[in-house]
């Protein structure tokens, strides 16, 4: 079978898109990445990656990582933001309440409630698709899809893995490889998200 849409989906329509990733060492406790990927009038061939990664395990660190991907979010209103699953809302509520100087929590749940912030997984993928695919991973989707990530393990297991040698090591290629698998991940969410708005309804 094919993936069709139970229900049609009208998805915003903005100059500019963001897709939104972060990766968190869970075992500590630290979000050490923020990444976007930023695409203006659907040109997909000009899309950027934006990363604000954290270079140490301190408190500071996190901090600056938070901000400065705050600020990319901020200063390009009106957009609209695709992320996968509730973990990115999750996490910058907690890293709010850490660190309230760089944002309010009415901030955070303004920007999270808004119609221009779409979790493509439980917004979209699981009330509006079926897919002829094991799960709802974005893996599982995007690579069905066609889409590959460069690296040969792609995970977060990995690039946690990744993150606590590049802290030992301080090898940038070892940072290159953390942000080249969370590029893939937000470019795997604007896969999805192309291939949504060509998915056809289905009668059930």
């Amino acid at each position: 079978g094919k993936p069709y849409l139970i229900s049609p989906v009208v998805f915003p329509e903005r100059e500019t898109e963001l897709f939104f990733d972060i990766e968190v060492d869970s075992m500590q406790n630290f979000c050490y990445l923020h990444g976007f990927v930023l695409r203006k009038n659907k040109i997909t061939e000009q899309e950027q990656y934006h990363a604000f990664y954290a270079d140490d395990l301190s408190a500071d660190a996190e901090k600056e990582a938070f901000k400065k991907a705050w600020e990319f979010v901020s200063e390009h209103q009106p957009c609209v933001i695709y992320y996968y699953s509730k973990y990115e809302r999750t996490i910058w509520r907690k890293l709010q309440n850490l660190y309230p100087e760089v944002c309010s929590e009415d901030d955070i749940e303004n920007m999270f409630n808004s119609e221009l912030c779409i979790d493509l997984l439980y917004d979209v993928v699981a009330k509006y698709s079926v897919w002829p695919t094991k799960d709802h991973s974005i893996k599982s989707l995007a690579q069905y899809l066609g889409f590959s990530w460069r690296d040969s393990d792609p995970s977060g297991a990995a690039s946690v893995e990744w993150f606590q040698r590049f802290l030992e090591e301080k090898d940038p290629e070892i940072k290159k490889r953390i942000l080249e698998y969370n590029e893939d991940d937000c470019i795997a969410m604007r896969v999805l998200l192309d291939a949504l708005e060509e998915t056809p309804v289905r009668a059930v």
